[in-house]
């Protein structure tokens, strides 16, 4: 998620005043932290995106999490039971999708420059199984969408970039609890008269660190001798508990 804010901070300022090359750089961005650290409490952390632009022209951030398969599932009832009906696995699906412009989409960017750099989420492009029915994978894809959204992962609507003049600008951008460990790319878009004539790239990483890495890392090397550790913890932990009530 983000959120605009309407101050920028002296030193960012001072940033852009002296950084060389940047009076032929139509385009200049950079981020407060390249690295989200998930530890102990880690409830979410904001992130600051700030730059400048060489002249007029509004400007688009979009940020895409790691990409991974997706299983959606249609559930149905049978016999008064709640069961799965079909399902279809899309591929290229990113953990996290987000933007934020300097103004509403539909007042500076037509639909199909949005649809060629896949900018909000109707235009996003997820790998379907070949040879399905196009309504049926839109109306999965709907779901997928839904899905996402309800988790907080993907935001359907576009937040502001606060701008200060007409060259500098920032955002925030919000990750949740939640969001997925891996590489981010935020792309930066500059749009003038209707069309993309900069572009930035950008990466940010989401990684566990301390303690909840190495569980997490072990999680996934030793599957098996993981799970019978957490089923020997739960075991222990509920023989213990039950000695305790007995002697209270």
């Amino acid at each position: 998620m983000f959120r605009g804010r309407h101050i920028l901070s002296l030193p960012f300022f001072l940033l852009f005043v002296a950084m060389p090359g940047s009076s032929s750089a139509q385009l200049i961005v950079d981020l407060s932290n390249h690295l989200v650290a998930i530890t102990t409490g880690f409830t979410g952390q904001e992130v600051l995106l700030f730059g400048t632009t060489e002249g007029e022209g509004d400007v688009v951030v979009v940020v895409r999490g790691p990409e991974s398969e997706v299983v959606v599932r249609r559930k149905g009832r049978k016999m008064g039971i709640w069961v799965n009906e079909s399902e279809m696995i899309f591929r290229s699906v990113p953990g996290y999708y987000a933007i934020a412009t300097s103004r509403p989409l539909s007042e500076f960017l037509p639909e199909r420059v949005a649809a060629r750099h896949q900018i909000g989420v109707s235009n996003l492009r997820v790998n379907a199984p070949e040879n399905t029915d196009p309504e049926a994978v839109e109306a999965f894809r709907e779901a997928l969408i839904r899905n996402k959204i309800r988790q907080n992962l993907f935001f359907a609507e576009a937040e502001r970039i606060a701008f200060l003049g007409n060259r500098l600008f920032r955002t925030d951008m919000r990750f949740p609890a939640n969001a997925p460990v891996g590489t981010y790319i935020v792309q930066i878009f500059l749009v003038v008269d209707g069309e993309v004539v900069n572009a930035e790239i950008t990466p940010l990483v989401i990684s566990k660190v301390g303690f909840e890495a190495g569980v997490f890392h072990f999680a996934h090397r030793h599957s098996l001798a993981y799970g019978v550790l957490a089923i020997l913890i739960a075991v222990v932990a509920g023989w213990t508990a039950s000695a305790v009530f007995r002697k209270g």
